[in-house]
């Protein structure tokens, strides 16, 4: 398994990073441990969870499956990178939400209770809290940090402006600041281009993307194989409104002789300013499988063939609607 540094920081992550929102409501406890062993086995050492995942409010589902997990030991918890989110609804009163000095330290120290640790690697705003000032999250931030319960902090759905605010106002702190920023990312879904990736590589941050197969539209939905994928109402809408688009991207990646999903995922690992794409296993089969990605290489003709197949918005910005 290949490693990459995460952003601008001295810290390797494996090039694949293992998205967990599908342990409970998805996939049992059992199949998660069983999916999280052999992601170590395969090198995958870069976990990513959040207090929000399990949809069931101020449960924290699948960090407390991952808690349990690493309970068991075994060199567990020192062979992963942990990241996980603060930001979403835990509760019914007004601060139990958002990016506020008093939330961000009450929900720190339950996402270690429930994952059943001491430290956060990676300690992620899961969206930008317009709301809360940002000497006031820097500061609880740091607080945490000296405390020792988060080692690195990240961003998560943030525009290229909030990007850079959050990282000058944590420079005239003194403070490392933003290290990372998971986006949505995928050929379908490319706006971050114009910004956000900018934004990123002017700052060191490193991309995480999520959602890199598009909610399995990027997962050869066209195929017999998928038949299981497309019964979802939502999915056949979006296949017949990108039929003639999926039936070229299909046919390059026949013709590539690979599978869908792992070029797409290569297509991501490509990018000089992405880390790590997130997969979301639900089997031990779509785990194994996603490893082809980081094998694959794409030429520049290969990169022109997608862009004519999937456009992205032009460039970085201005230049993609502007001189």
């Amino acid at each position: 398994m290949d490693h990459a540094r995460l952003g601008r920081t001295g810290l390797k992550v494996s090039r694949l990073c293992l998205g967990t929102m599908n342990f409970g409501p998805l996939t049992t406890e059992p199949e998660s441990f069983a999916i999280m062993d052999r992601a170590l086995e395969l090198g995958i050492d870069f976990f990513d969870t959040a207090d929000v995942y399990g949809w069931r409010t101020g449960e924290g589902v699948t960090e407390q499956i991952v808690g349990r997990w690493l309970a068991q030991g075994g060199g567990r918890r020192e062979r992963v990178v942990l990241a996980t989110k603060v930001y979403g609804k835990m509760g019914d009163e007004p601060n139990d939400r958002g990016l506020s000095a008093r939330h961000i330290r009450h929900a720190c120290d339950e996402s270690l209770r429930r994952l059943r640790t001491d430290r956060i690697d990676l300690y992620q705003m899961h969206h930008v809290d317009r709301d809360a000032p940002w000497d006031e999250v820097w500061q609880a931030m740091e607080q945490l940090v000296t405390a020792g319960k988060v080692l690195y902090v990240g961003s998560s759905n943030f525009a290229g402006w909030h990007i850079a605010q959050a990282n000058a106002a944590a420079a005239h702190r003194h403070f490392l600041g933003l290290v990372s920023e998971q986006s949505l990312y995928n050929l379908t879904a490319r706006t971050i281009e114009l910004e956000v990736l900018p934004a990123c590589r002017a700052h060191g941050v490193g991309v995480i993307p999520w959602s890199p197969l598009a909610g399995g539209l990027l997962g050869g939905v066209l195929g017999e194989a998928d038949k299981g994928r497309r019964s979802s109402e939502r999915i056949r809408k979006r296949v017949e409104e990108r039929r003639a688009q999926l039936e070229a991207w299909e046919g390059f990646c026949r013709e590539l002789g690979e599978k869908p999903a792992d070029v797409a995922l290569a297509w991501l690992l490509d990018s000089p300013a992405v880390t790590a794409p997130i997969i979301g296993p639900r089997t031990i089969a779509q785990l194994e499988g996603s490893l082809r990605a980081l094998e694959i290489a794409l030429s520049p003709d290969h990169r022109a063939a997608l862009d004519r197949i999937w456009p992205g918005p032009g460039g970085e910005a201005p230049e993609a609607y502007a001189w």
